[in-house]
């Protein structure tokens, strides 16, 4: 599936990967909550960071909204845990339905739940967003 940013998604990763030099392979710009979500390459995750955090505050003053860091994973269980981090799940299930459906089943315990749920539900929200474009994956159960 191929992605198509828009020209500020464009401006917002030049940025990201100019000040970090980490590489972006999504990126997810929420005007409402006034909130950019950024997928790094696996491996990028410290260079996105800096040390102590610094490289991704000095992001954040610069777009001028809260910057939010994933790490993309060849393993969609792995980028789904990544996806709803910081909740501590219990186990992630990847299966492929009969019409060629992908669907992931996620068990976390009910405090886990609510933050991986999110307030008015954006964490998972932004986390089917991001699998289907990441993976193809249709939906994100939580159990």
């Amino acid at each position: 599936m191929s992605i198509k940013f828009s020209a500020n998604e464009i401006i917002y990763i030049a940025l990201f990967e100019n000040m970090t030099g980490a590489m972006v392979k999504d990126c997810i710009i929420d005007n409402d909550n006034g909130k950019v979500t950024f997928v790094v390459k696996n491996g990028d995750m410290g260079l996105a960071i800096g040390k102590g955090g610094s490289t991704v505050s000095k992001v954040q003053r610069a777009v001028d909204k809260g910057v939010e860091i994933i790490e993309l994973s060849d393993d969609p269980a792995q980028f789904i845990k990544n996806l709803l981090s910081p909740a501590e799940l219990q186990s992630v299930k990847v299966s492929k339905k009969q019409f060629g459906d992908i669907t992931a089943i996620v068990s976390a315990d009910n405090t886990n739940k609510r933050i991986a749920i999110g307030k008015n539900g954006i964490n998972i929200e932004r986390a089917k967003f991001l699998a289907k474009r990441q993976h193809n994956i249709s939906n994100i159960i939580l159990k």
